[in-house]
Formats: C-alpha cells, structure tokens, sequence
C-alpha cells in the first residue's frame, strides 16, 4: 500500500501511486510503524528537488526522520504552504525571499503560518480575492474541488495530474488557497529549478 505523504493543494496527506515532481518536508509526521500522527511539526514546510548531490528522495519513513513528501509540481507545492529550501534550492529561495522582503527563513515561515492555517491551527485558511486579480499558478477552491488558475481556465487538481477545465470567472470573489504571500511571487513572475506546472496543465 502506498505511503500517506502525497500532498494535496490543501496541505492534506493522501495516499496514492504518483509520486509527484517535487519533494518535501514539514518535519516528522509518522510515529515508528510508519503511520501519519500529524499534519505538521514546526513551521519549517519546505519543497525540494527530486534529486540532490546524487541522492533520490525516497518515501522511506525512518523512526524519527522528517517525513518525506511529494507533490505533484510547485503550483500545488506553493498552495499547501510549503516555499523552496534553502539548501538543495538556495537561488530560488533568496529570490522568493527578496520578493517578499522577508530578512530569512524564519519570517517566511512565521508569515505562511498564519496564512495557510485557520485559527488555532485547524483547517485551511482560504483567501478572499477578485478573480480578475489572481495570478497565474495560484489555487483557487471552487464548487467540486481545487483548481489551479492558468490564463483564462481553470484545470481541477488530481492526484496524477489535472483534469477537466472551466472558465474562469472575469471577475466575482474568489476563495484563493494558496497563500497570499506565495500569491505576490507569482505576480512577480517564477521560473524556480523545479516544475512548477505538470505537464497535464497542457
């Protein structure tokens, strides 16, 4: 049975056969059988390469190791609340931190707390936004499912890639999910080492 760390756009651990292009942590979350106990330890959500200095991430859960994650690319990385590391991905992390102009990893990780978590850390914080103001790359949730905005469509999230499309609405609220502080960086423009796009979303 595959291991419960592939990562939805809403930061919830499912399990599934796609191991995603983009790799992850945000600390311990198995106990020693292997077993999911948590949603989160610490502040520190990150997403990294596959492959880094000739390792491959594994889903390997070790007793007391950080649990590894995957995603199925960086538009999906960035809605769950995770921002690139800043070790195995140090240029897009000083870029995303210039961006934002945060002084380090630290106010990063303090400011997309709050923002990808509902009060007292249960549930998902959404985002009221204009449609006409989302950028590109951004998730939105809406009717049936999580959607990514790509131009004039949005393509609903699967696990093994995006599906069927919509139009998307000119304008009218939006409940964006990925966080506005990600959101200001894919205004800005992204082109990390990563995929940011699956090559579903066409």
């Amino acid at each position: 049975m595959p291991f419960q760390n592939r990562v939805t756009p809403l930061g919830d651990l499912i399990r599934g056969p796609e191991r995603g292009l983009v790799y992850g942590n945000r600390g311990c979350l198995h106990n020693d059988a292997g077993e999911i106990r948590r949603r989160w330890n610490g502040r520190r959500w990150i997403s990294c390469r596959l492959e880094f200095q000739g390792r491959r991430r594994s889903s390997v859960a070790p007793p007391g190791r950080y649990t590894s994650l995957f995603f199925l690319d960086e538009a999906t990385a960035f809605a769950a609340g995770h921002r690139p590391c800043a070790e195995c991905r140090r240029e897009d992390f000083v870029r995303y931190k210039e961006v934002v102009g945060a002084r380090n990893a630290d106010a990063i990780d303090a400011l997309l707390h709050l923002e990808r978590l509902a009060d007292h850390g249960f549930g998902r914080r959404y985002h009221s936004v204009d449609f006409g103001d989302l950028p590109d790359g951004a998730f939105v949730a809406f009717g049936e499912g999580t959607f990514l905005v790509l131009g004039d469509a949005l393509l609903r999230w699967t696990p093994g890639g995006y599906a069927y499309k919509k139009p998307r609405p000119a304008r009218g609220e939006a409940q964006m999910v990925t966080p506005p502080m990600s959101a200001s960086v894919l205004a800005a423009g992204w082109n990390g080492v990563v995929p940011f796009f699956h090559p579903s979303a066409g």
